[in-house]
């Protein structure tokens, strides 16, 4: 597994268990805290792969990029929280950040 593969599925991660939390319900509910649990460890270890070929701010940067855009765009698609311009502009910005990150890293 390539670092940009392990740090892509790693930022996935932090999607899954970002809407973890938001169905545990403050981990009163078993199966979504466990799920959640599960998520975050697979985040971690996924990261942790990552950095042994990328630059750990780079890394960190799109890492929480990813996890941030994705729990921005599931919002809006799975809560009906806006997608107004403003927030489409800003979301766009941290992609487009991820991307430039990606583009000058020379691993």
């Amino acid at each position: 597994m390539t670092g940009w593969l392990a740090l892509l599925a790693a930022g996935l991660m932090e999607i899954v268990w970002a809407l973890g939390l938001k169905h545990s319900d403050g981990f009163t509910k078993l199966w979504p805290a466990l799920g959640t649990l599960v998520a975050i460890a697979a985040s971690f270890g996924l990261m942790s792969i990552a950095l042994k070929s990328l630059p750990f701010g780079t890394a960190y940067a799109v890492w929480t990029g990813i996890g941030a855009a994705g729990s921005i765009v599931v919002g809006m698609a799975l809560y009906g929280e806006p997608a107004n311009a403003l927030r489409v502009l800003c979301l766009s910005m941290i992609v487009a950040g991820m991307i430039g990150l990606k583009l000058s890293t020379p691993a």
